[in-house]
């Protein structure tokens, strides 16, 4: 799939919401897979993995793609289970102060029992936490904690 130019990427943000999948990963001790995001939005904060979905790219070809580049592995979408959809608001974007970013976020829960090769291209540290540890951090980005709040989201 063709990446768009800068220009033309800054100029959907600046219009349009985007579309992506946030993976909510679990250990076979229940614990959840954060890393420490390196760019904006939410530049510096703990947030669950996942990416944008392409022009064209189905929903399961775009769960393939991301969870090779998220998580070191391919997985199937039809090993997740569906969270529900959120919209998530930033006042940054990948550009700086301006334009601001509006996201559509399909969440699936993963369970994994392997160990990934977790890459560093969006995040540079990870870590695993319980839900009550994260749910308490301050680093921890809002758009995070909101898959694990029921009052946030449309639910299946």
């Amino acid at each position: 799939m063709d990446w768009l130019s800068p220009d033309c990427f800054k100029n959907i943000v600046e219009n349009t919401p985007l579309i992506s999948v946030d993976f909510v990963v679990r250990n076979i001790s229940g614990e959840v897979l954060l890393g420490q995001r390196l760019n904006r939005p939410a530049k510096g904060f703990w947030f669950v993995p996942g990416g944008r979905i392409l022009k064209n790219e189905t929903l399961a070809d775009a769960f393939l793609r991301l969870t090779k580049a998220e998580l070191g592995q391919v997985f199937e979408i039809t090993s997740a289970r569906y969270l529900g959809l959120y919209e998530h608001f930033y006042t940054d974007s990948v550009f700086g102060v301006q334009p601001d970013t509006h996201y559509v976020v399909n969440a699936f829960e993963l369970i994994v029992t392997t160990t990934l090769n977790l890459p560093k291209t969006q995040h540079n540290q990870y870590q695993w936490l319980s839900e009550s540890d994260l749910l308490q951090r301050d680093d921890v980005h809002c758009h995070t904690k909101w898959y694990f709040e029921s009052n946030k989201g449309y639910k299946a």
